[in-house]
């Protein structure tokens, strides 16, 4: 082993090639020894073993002249066997580089790849795991990605959530050889759906090599969302048409969806590492240097603190650890051009240390992107909560921030569902929820009524319990409380009123979210009826209950959604900063003004009555105005509509989205949504 001659080598962690070989770095600071595992070609049988040496920083490094792009290697880690301090060092497991730039091999489940002996957890597992364990492979850095990056107007940005996998698996379009894959999402029809919609942004669930829970292994079960990382800077290698070929497909899929214009942000996991609990496998961090990488328990460093609810969590809080998921973020937008970050559980990434575990404003995490020159202006999306306590944070994030505003849902799923809630609090949401995002734009805010996590838009409709029998966990996991409703049916339904009332609700609820201010996410198969069968939780479904049936899609929902996008785009009011009220002599940008059904404007007394009413908002900006009739209760009402003239260009009871020129008063059926314009305003008519 020796130290390779260029100076800027030795700054960098993992595996990086130089014309002489590769130099090897990895970050162990409580280590008492590494050594570097190389591997034959398939992984099986290790051709040698280099002592690495150890710096003042606690960086182990070295140098292997001649060694090329390809090769597959890892590590065993000398150091105390001593759970009660936190220490878990094994030597006989072989462990992945958390640097690993791809993975080889597929976490099986196997209590060969524990730390611990099952028969007594307080002693070290003495079998040798390298024949199955997790490795890594030498790569070089890829050449410059093709497509420019999309510039998107923040206020025009409209999300639309997607699983790989999901999207494609049962797509009669995409190659059978395709589907399912990095290539299938590339694939021209994939795109020409996202395209017709008018997607700006494409939020892909987790893409980094995760392994699986030995629960859902014994199963028969997978981590099919992937909220389960083992490799963060890895591309998973499921989703390829061969392992070695997923950076560069990867890469691909990326390239693909910027030529079309498309804005990619990708979902991270840094909260939580696959190696879950203390009972969990030792395949990485744990052996590396449990106590540097995780947060433990002051109390009982043996076990480790939960925020996430997955066994452990990511100490960000010590520079080295910080320096890994720096440096990964860094590798998605320069080896795969990714726009922007969703990060899973973010208050869990600004969280200090015992015994001062609460959110920071201006933790080490938020201050380091905000100052790196390649991530500050990629944009950032926070799930603005975790399980701990005071795990709530939404509106606590720097500003250029965007974050998932659960108080809209619940606040948009009780009114229109439920007939709940007040009309001021309809209204605060719908205008972008200023008291959380006031000293921000509005667009800060986005606003979600379905995700990943949770039931889809028909499940919504259709069920009013959670049905996640199918996940093996009795039906106890997933969330008890979803403001759903089911129409009399729980479940599948042939009684055309059910079905007619269903898709009405459906309509509606899509009109509320693509027109209020605020960034819209829509997650993928909404807009046409895509169903789990009431599983609210689905994280574990690697199956046709998950894919998307395309054979089935009701197109003309999707033509209801992809018109809605468009009037979103073309009426400035709707891409404000914030709405107005008051003369508009007196204001800039967009006026808002409400009006009771009798044409009155809404006074003190209206917008807190304890029930749903139906609500008209006039909204105008330079040479033009809308109107949104809005009645989230169970009965029509008669409208006066403020002086026009109007022309009326979506109902969301009918569907229909012919214009159709309104009179002084109208009659607004139960659970309905119209878009109205003034007749030659400064707006794009859609074609």
């Amino acid at each position: 082993m020796k130290r390779p001659e260029s100076p800027e080598r030795m700054h960098a962690l993992g595996a990086t090639v130089t014309p002489q070989g590769v130099h090897f770095a990895l970050a162990a600071p409580h280590a008492q020894g590494v050594e570097l595992c190389l591997f034959d070609s398939a992984g099986l049988a290790c051709t040698a073993r280099h002592a690495l040496a150890v710096d003042a920083q606690g960086l182990w490094r070295g140098f292997v002249p001649g060694l090329a792009v390809g090769a597959v290697y890892g590590y065993r880690v000398q150091g105390p066997w001593n759970p009660a301090e936190g220490q878990r060092f094994n030597p006989a497991k072989l462990l992945l580089d958390p640097y690993a730039r791809a993975v080889m091999g597929c976490y099986d489940g196997d209590d060969i790849h524990n730390g611990h002996r099952a028969d007594d957890p307080s002693q070290p597992d003495p079998r040798d795991n390298a024949a199955t364990a997790l490795k890594a492979r030498v790569l070089a850095d890829p050449p410059p990605l093709n497509a420019p990056r999309p510039q998107v107007n923040p206020a025009r940005r409209v999300l639309y959530e997607l699983h790989l996998k999901a999207f494609t698996a049962l797509h009669p379009g995409v190659p059978e050889a395709l589907r399912g894959t990095y290539a299938g999402l590339a694939h021209p029809v994939a795109i020409a759906h996202l395209k017709r919609l008018g997607i700006t942004t494409v939020c892909l669930m987790p893409l980094a090599q995760r392994a699986d829970e030995p629960r859902l292994l014994q199963l028969g079960l997978s981590n099919h969302w992937g909220y389960n990382t083992i490799g963060w800077a890895a591309p998973e290698t499921r989703y390829a048409s061969a392992p070695e070929r997923a950076r560069d497909e990867c890469r691909d899929l990326v390239d693909a969806l910027h030529a079309a214009g498309l804005e990619v942000v990708l979902d991270v996991v840094f909260n939580h590492s696959a190696e879950s609990d203390e009972a969990g496998p030792t395949l990485s961090l744990r052996g590396i240097d449990n106590a540097l990488y995780y947060q433990l328990q002051p109390n009982d460093r043996s076990r480790y603190v939960n925020w996430a609810g997955c066994g452990n969590v990511l100490n960000l809080n010590q520079p080295l650890v910080l320096r890994l998921v720096m440096d990964s973020l860094r590798r998605w937008v320069t080896d795969f051009g990714i726009d922007g970050f969703r990060f899973d559980l973010a208050p869990i990434l600004a969280r200090g240390e015992p015994p001062h575990t609460g959110f920071q404003p201006r933790a080490p995490f938020l201050m380091a992107l905000a100052q790196d020159p390649l991530l500050c202006e990629r944009l950032m999306i926070a799930e603005p909560w975790d399980i701990g306590h005071g795990g709530y944070q939404l509106g606590a994030f720097p500003a250029g921030w965007l974050e998932w505003n659960d108080r809209y849902r619940d606040t948009q799923r009780g009114a229109w569902l439920r007939q709940s809630g007040t009309p001021g609090a309809l209204a605060h949401t719908l205008a972008g929820s200023s008291a959380v995002f006031g000293s921000r734009p509005a667009h800060s805010s986005v606003n979600v009524l379905t995700a990943h996590d949770g039931f889809t838009l028909m499940d919504l409709v259709s069920y009013v319990h959670r049905h996640n029998e199918a996940n093996g966990e009795h039906n106890r996991d997933g969330h008890s409380h979803n403001l759903s409703v089911n129409h009399g049916v729980e479940g599948p339904s042939d009684d055309p009123a059910v079905v007619a009332a269903r898709l009405r609700q459906r309509r509606a609820l899509l009109a509320v979210l693509l027109l209020s201010l605020g960034t819209p996410m829509l997650l993928a198969g909404d807009e046409m009826g895509h169903s789990q069968q009431g599983n609210n939780n689905a994280y574990c479904q690697d199956n046709p209950s998950t894919w998307l049936h395309w054979d089935t899609a009701d197109q003309d929902l999707a033509d209801f959604v992809a018109h809605l996008i468009g009037w979103r785009q073309s009426l400035t009011p709707l891409l404000a900063h914030w709405w107005h009220s008051g003369p508009a002599a007196s204001r800039a940008g967009a006026i808002a003004q409400w009006f009771q059904t009798s044409g009155n404007p809404l006074g003190p007394g209206e917008w807190e009555q304890p029930h749903a009413a139906p609500l008209v908002l006039r909204l105008s900006g330079p040479g033009m105005a809308c109107l949104l009739l809005l009645n989230p209760s169970n009965q029509p009402h008669r409208v006066v509509l403020p002086p026009g003239p109007w022309q009326r260009q979506l109902c969301s009871h009918s569907g229909h989205t012919e214009p159709m020129p309104l009179t002084a008063t109208a009659e607004l059926p139960a659970g309905c949504v119209w878009l109205a314009v003034q007749p030659g305003g400064h707006f794009q008519e859609l074609s």
